[in-house]
């Protein structure tokens, strides 16, 4: 290996290492991984922000603005109000909504088809009163499956196409995925719906037919006051009282201390703060019973003023709100919009300390305290959604045939040969702007830019390694693992070593890197490349094994009760038939 190789090889290990264990945000992880490229000479540096000029770059930032579109037009929310039956039986509710969403996740982002699709999951959930755990993984892996069915159904489709340009001279034109992505998705919805959600661990989610959802417990904090009728009572009749409302004292806390010793023997006095385990509605029975208050949102609590309409929400922070990376308090929930966050869920487990201050990550469940008046300007200042899907952003269902409308003809347009797809989408956001389906503001509101940013800085160290050698070293090494075997063993190898890398990192990333290797490794086979660029976005698509592998499997972790090692259970299986089925329809629809 030459230097450069050496000095690349090592950056994308150091990138793969810190996105998989998580201490910064993947953006910022391939950011830096860019400058250092930069500083060592092996990206050079004319080169270093070409990947934000890249078209795969701008057609993932228009399409979520398209998207954005459809959605605040009400086209999509007007199609899933249809689908909640709590009649169904769990196979048929997962086969109906799962295959809409993957219907939608074709034509739309798949993150933003399974955020408008998650509260009718819910709600159905309840009136059927059964675990939304069965259903919502189910749905999560439905939307990711139908992204395979369309250039912009996902990006690394957009991906793999932009590197066909560069090496054939023409991308993928729209419907160039459909044939193997329908075959993979429709085996795969067959075996979610019929089989794949029965394989969802029993302990958290017993009960498909009779049991209902289990609420959320939160840690939660609770105020005595003069007026309380816990006043100088011992602790150890508080937690009894407690326990009947359906709620867990954990600690009681003084003047910011928590009390030390045995507890049961003390007493409590106003101004103390109870710590209590206990889903919402336990939480304000005990509290009402016993005249407690809820706190202030400080960091040291104290008694909030009673007020008229008060509402206790959960929350979910879907990927690309305004409010992640900040907390309640530099958002401010308390000082601007009046409201107390009361408790918080990160990946199934409830947080303890300092939850003002914590920051706000994609996924986390949010109990809010928010007066009535002011509901609907957190949601929309906030960008969360309420897990009761009560409150959504407010449509403009005015606008909807419109929206649809120019959507679909840029699909058309795109399909014909009229114009390139950056073009037809970037037509499709001004018409939007032009006919009042988005306003101007809310335009950028709608691109996710951390997306943008690793797409940005990860293109230009793809394009590093595959110049100086490093994705041809790397097909070698597969060509050579695969040396007197027929040239689809190679395509399998690339598959599944694709679709574990997409299982722990960003699948976009896995895209980049595994794009060029599927070209390097075609001409050493000397075959024709297509079934390798297809196959790597069909596995880069498919991160079943963790919550981690795709960002819709980040955002059901704590709205289903899972746990990270509850994924791979059904999705090792659905992993195993997306190969069965896709590699021989990729040797049919792209002989080698």
């Amino acid at each position: 290996m030459s230097i450069d190789q050496i000095i690349l090889f090592a950056i994308f290990a150091a990138i793969m290492g810190l996105m998989f264990l998580g201490p910064w945000r993947h953006d910022l992880v391939a950011f830096a991984g860019l400058m250092a490229a930069v500083l060592l000479g092996v990206v050079p540096k004319e080169q270093a922000f070409s990947g934000f000029g890249n078209p795969t770059t701008m057609v993932v930032a228009l399409i979520l603005v398209a998207t954005a579109g459809l959605t605040r037009s009400g086209a999509v929310s007007s199609m899933a109000r249809l689908l909640a039956d709590r009649d169904r039986s769990v196979s048929r509710h997962i086969a109906v909504v799962g295959g809409v969403g993957g219907l939608l996740s074709g034509f739309m982002n798949n993150i933003a088809a399974l955020a408008m699709l998650m509260p009718i999951d819910l709600q159905a959930a309840q009136k059927a009163r059964r675990r939304a755990g069965l259903t919502l993984m189910p749905l999560a892996f439905a939307t990711i499956l139908g992204g395979m069915l369309t250039l912009i159904g996902t990006p690394p489709n957009l991906i793999v196409s932009g590197y066909r340009q560069q090496v054939l001279g023409e991308p993928y034109r729209m419907f160039d995925f459909l044939p193997v992505g329908s075959a993979v998705a429709v085996a795969g919805m067959v075996f979610i719906a019929l089989i794949g959600w029965r394989l969802i661990p029993q302990s958290r989610q017993e009960g498909a037919g009779d049991a209902p959802e289990r609420p959320r417990r939160y840690l939660a904090r609770l105020v005595v006051t003069e007026a309380s009728s816990l006043t100088d009572e011992p602790v150890s009749q508080i937690r009894e009282q407690a326990l009947k409302a359906g709620a867990r004292l954990v600690g009681v806390i003084r003047h910011g201390h928590a009390l030390e010793g045995p507890l049961d023997d003390q007493t409590v006095t106003a101004g103390d703060v109870l710590l209590l385990r206990a889903n919402p509605s336990a939480l304000d029975e005990f509290r009402s019973a016993s005249k407690l208050s809820f706190p202030d949102g400080r960091l040291e609590p104290r008694a909030r003023k009673d007020s008229e309409g008060q509402s206790l929400i959960e929350l979910l922070v879907p990927v690309g709100a305004d409010i992640i990376g900040r907390s309640a308090q530099s958002f401010g929930l308390v000082n601007r919009y009046d409201s107390v966050l009361i408790g918080m869920r990160r990946r199934g487990i409830a947080l303890r300390e300092a939850l003002p201050r914590q920051e706000i990550v994609a996924g986390d469940l949010l109990l809010v305290l928010i007066p009535e008046s002011r509901v609907e300007d957190v949601l929309s200042a906030s960008g969360l959604l309420r897990l009761d899907g009560g409150s959504l952003p407010v449509q403009r269902e005015g606008h909807m045939r419109t929206a649809i409308g120019l959507f679909v003809l840029a699909v058309l347009a795109t399909s014909l040969g009229w114009v390139t797809m950056p073009i037809a989408l970037g037509c499709v956001v001004i018409a939007y702007v032009l006919t009042g389906v988005l306003s101007i503001n809310e335009l950028y509101d709608h691109v996710d830019w951390p997306v943008i940013v690793l797409l940005g800085s990860m293109i230009p160290l793809g394009l590093a390694l595959d110049s100086t050698g490093g994705t041809a070293l790397i097909a070698g090494w597969i060509a050579g693992l695969t040396q007197g075997y027929p040239a689809w063993a190679g395509l399998a190898l690339l598959m599944v070593s694709t679709m574990f890398m997409s299982d722990i990192l960003n699948n976009n990333a896995t895209t980049i890197i595994a794009a060029p290797v599927g070209i390097r490794l075609a001409e050493q086979l000397q075959v024709e490349p297509d079934a390798f660029l297809m196959g790597v976005a069909v596995a880069a698509a498919c991160a079943f094994l963790t919550p981690i592998g795709h960002q819709n499997n980040t955002l059901i972790l704590g709205p289903g009760n899972y746990r990270f090692g509850d994924y791979w259970r059904m999705g090792l299986p659905l992993e195993i038939i997306v190969l069965v089925v896709s590699i021989p329809m990729l040797l049919i629809v792209w002989p080698l």
